[in-house]
């Protein structure tokens, strides 16, 4: 949080919400006392609220050069992530996406003459390609990368599109199909 939200960010939220806060914005394993400087609390705090968190499967403990760290779980962002595709779009939209994905990443294949990526990225060491042409092409792997992110996820929630419907229903309160 930067100084002019200090006030706000430690007078409207608890030590334990502004770890919370901390570790939804973690992109890499971060050591305890980073996570407790950035939300602002002791080690002590953030250590506890860690453990909770792993034992509630929102982090998972690992180390950074020694020093015992947390990351965010990637399973249960796998799932929070499709789950807000299908709250945010019908079954149309997804479909809509998936197509437009599949276009975007026919379109590079061809342009690149490489049917995957992995393709692509072999023709990296064969070709001899300058600096600025290395350049491009790091972005253009950016940018497939992205796009097979993006197209696996909405795979994910058209797979799951009627289960995650079904289950969020307010007629399903009590018991499943599923079970």
């Amino acid at each position: 949080m930067g100084d002019s939200d200090h006030g706000t960010w430690t007078e409207t939220m608890s030590g334990r919400e502004r770890v919370r806060e901390v570790v939804d914005m973690l992109n890499e394993p971060t050591p305890v006392q980073e996570i407790a400087d950035q939300a602002e609390v002791s080690r002590a705090t953030a250590d506890d609220e860690l453990q909770r968190l792993e034992r509630d499967d929102w982090v998972i403990e690992t180390t950074v050069d020694g020093t015992k760290a947390y990351d965010a779980n990637p399973v249960r962002m796998l799932f929070d992530e499709v789950t807000t595709l299908i709250e945010e779009h019908t079954r149309d939209e997804l479909e809509v996406q998936l197509t437009e994905l599949k276009e975007e990443q026919e379109a590079l294949a061809a342009e690149f003459d490489a049917s995957s990526l992995e393709e692509f990225r072999e023709q990296l060491s064969e070709e001899k390609l300058s600096a600025s042409e290395l350049r491009e092409r790091r972005n253009v792997i950016a940018t497939w990368e992205a796009v097979n992110t993006e197209l696996a996820l909405v795979k994910h929630a058209l797979h799951l599109y009627g289960d995650v419907v079904e289950l969020s229903s307010p007629k399903n309160n009590r018991y499943s199909s599923l079970a």
